[in-house]
């Protein structure tokens, strides 16, 4: 997909300052330094749109990009940095909630894992929470050029059951490096906002909030 035009629209602490729901979003989250700014920049063929920030958990809003006139990105904060306060950490919590659990216009979200590791508690506990709110999501196992062609499908194989995912779920290899993956991932948020949103299907996604908080203290 080419895109003419991306431009940072808002930076947002908190859910009274969200921009008008006008437009479809597309919500990109994950734990910190796992390369969600490097895969937005890939995407939109930008170099430093997305900052990456050389101290992970820095980022504590949500960047809103409005690309085209047509869609936004929206980059949540990085979570599960263990150097990040506990006091930042649950501020997050409440403001990724709000907007994951009630925003009219998203379309779906892009859950970011590192394909080199098993998935960490607060990655389970991000799936399991998109899982139960019915919430479209493509997961993108990043940082493929790390590993051989042979152990990056073996990863995605355990990836896949480690994260409890179908068979159907859309789950797919990314690399910042080389760019590898960069079409598949377009395909699935083509598909996501051609399907639409909350707004286009009112009542379809669970607004409740169990099972638990996102980003609660694993215990």
């Amino acid at each position: 997909m080419r895109i003419r035009e991306a431009e940072l629209a808002a930076v947002v602490f908190s859910p009274k300052d969200f921009p008008a729901e006008r437009l479809p979003e597309i919500a990109f989250l994950g734990r910190s330094n796992v390369g969600k700014s490097s895969l937005i920049n890939k995407l939109l063929g930008r170099k430093n749109l997305a900052r990456t920030s050389s101290t992970p958990g820095k980022t504590r809003g949500l960047f809103f990009y409005l690309i085209d006139h047509s869609f936004y990105f929206v980059d949540l904060p990085g979570y599960g940095y263990a150097k990040v306060s506990k006091g930042t950490r649950d501020s997050w919590g409440p403001l990724i909630e709000e907007y994951l659990g009630g925003r009219a216009t998203l379309c779906g979200c892009i859950h970011l894992v590192d394909c080199r590791h098993k998935p960490s508690a607060e990655d389970l506990q991000m799936a399991d929470w998109l899982r139960y709110h019915q919430l479209p999501t493509i997961t993108v196992a990043t940082k493929t050029d790390k590993l051989s062609r042979g152990a990056m499908l073996n990863r995605l194989k355990q990836l896949r059951s480690e994260l409890n995912l179908a068979e159907t779920d859309a789950l797919f290899p990314f690399s910042a490096v080389n760019g590898k993956g960069r079409d598949l991932v377009w395909k699935g948020i083509k598909g996501m906002l051609e399907e639409g949103g909350r707004k286009q299907h009112p009542g379809y996604w669970r607004k409740d909030s169990e099972p638990g908080s996102i980003l609660g203290d694993p215990e």
